[in-house]
């Protein structure tokens, strides 16, 4: 098992925990450390700060603000290796890590944000979502080595969070949401998101399940044939906020500590994120119209893991619980858990 928290990737093994470090993510930090500290008698003290306006030399930035965050984490195509998306406030990447801890960078990139990896059975290709910006995001897929990247679907949504469907066909689902945008076509919100089937052969997609009172957010589909998936209310409790989804999460966390830092103001205190009790773990029959039966309240994320049992976090703690449902057990405790991946 795998988890993210707070950008960070965490390895469960039976002889304990460990953390994932990018060797290529701390390059990126260090060279940003390395430029600010060369360049810093240019613009620090009185006769600095001179010179820095008279030629108009931009800042640098402080590299204690730089922003790396590893945002998704699946199994890779050999025995004990892993596939990571990881991101900066100017590049995202694909990353493979064998069982030795050697890191393979698939490709990285500045013209959109890579996440929500999942491998497909067998190993041959892996899907992936594509954040272009300004509320737009695609689906694409990609062989196992990051080569022929493609995407497969277009449109004013945000399609994210593919998983391939278990079976010979390629299939996958998905969660997808309406955008909208104001006069200025300006990005304006998202309606609720629903969970879609695209048919990768034929390109048909059909919808599994939807309701404008609920988001459909993490969607799988088990060895058993059944559908997975986080029920979200889109109606907010008196006094109580729209909760970010995964990312939204990573990025504000992110965004809050650079803002404490560049005031020079105290480090941000750590507060323990809790799902509301509306977001519920779902099972249904993978067809639109079919009775849902809740599983878990409370639950942040989940996968499915071999033998048909389900792995969930309700942010601090992770449980296991048998497919259909019954007593959850805890296995371990953690903070901020994001990101759950049963390898």
């Amino acid at each position: 098992m795998a988890y993210i928290s707070g950008g960070q990737l965490y390895l469960q093994h039976e002889d304990g925990e460990r953390i994932v470090e990018s060797p290529f993510g701390r390059s990126l930090r260090d060279r940003a450390g390395q430029i600010y500290r060369r360049n810093a008698w240019k613009v620090q003290g009185r006769g600095g700060q001179s010179l820095a306006r008279a030629l108009r030399m931009p800042a640098e930035p402080d590299p204690s603000l730089f922003r790396l965050a590893i945002t998704s984490v699946t199994r890779g195509s050999a025995p004990g290796e892993l596939m990571y998306t990881l991101e900066t406030d100017d590049v995202s990447g694909v990353f493979a890590r064998d069982a030795d801890g050697v890191e393979k960078r698939l490709f990285h990139t500045a013209d959109f944000r890579a996440c929500h990896l999942d491998l497909r059975p067998g190993g041959s290709e892996v899907a992936l979502s594509i954040d272009h910006g300004k509320g737009l995001a695609d689906l694409a897929v990609m062989n196992v080595d990051g080569s022929g990247l493609t995407e497969i679907t277009e449109g004013e949504s945000l399609d994210e969070a593919p998983r391939w469907v278990p079976g010979e066909r390629r299939r996958l689902i998905y969660q997808s949401a309406g955008i909208a945008r104001d006069r200025r076509g300006v990005f304006a919100g998202n309606g609720p998101y629903s969970i879609q089937e695209i048919d990768l052969e034929s390109r048909d997609v059909s919808c599994l399940a939807q309701d404008p009172a609920y988001d459909f957010e993490q969607p799988r589909v088990g060895a058993d044939g059944m559908l997975y998936y986080i029920r979200k209310s889109r109606e907010n409790p008196p006094g109580q906020k729209t909760a970010p989804g995964i990312l939204g999460m990573i990025r504000l966390f992110w965004m809050m500590r650079a803002a404490r830092r560049s005031e020079g103001g105290p480090p941000l205190p750590e507060k323990q994120f809790r799902p509301p009790s509306s977001w519920q773990l779902m099972r249904q029959e993978p067809t639109a119209g079919a009775q849902a039966e809740s599983l878990a309240h409370g639950v942040a994320s989940f996968d499915l893991a071999e033998g048909g049992s389900i792995i969930y976090s309700d942010g601090a703690n992770v449980f296991t619980m048998p497919g259909n449902g019954g007593h959850a057990e805890k296995v371990l405790s953690g903070f901020n858990i994001d990101v759950l991946a049963a390898l």
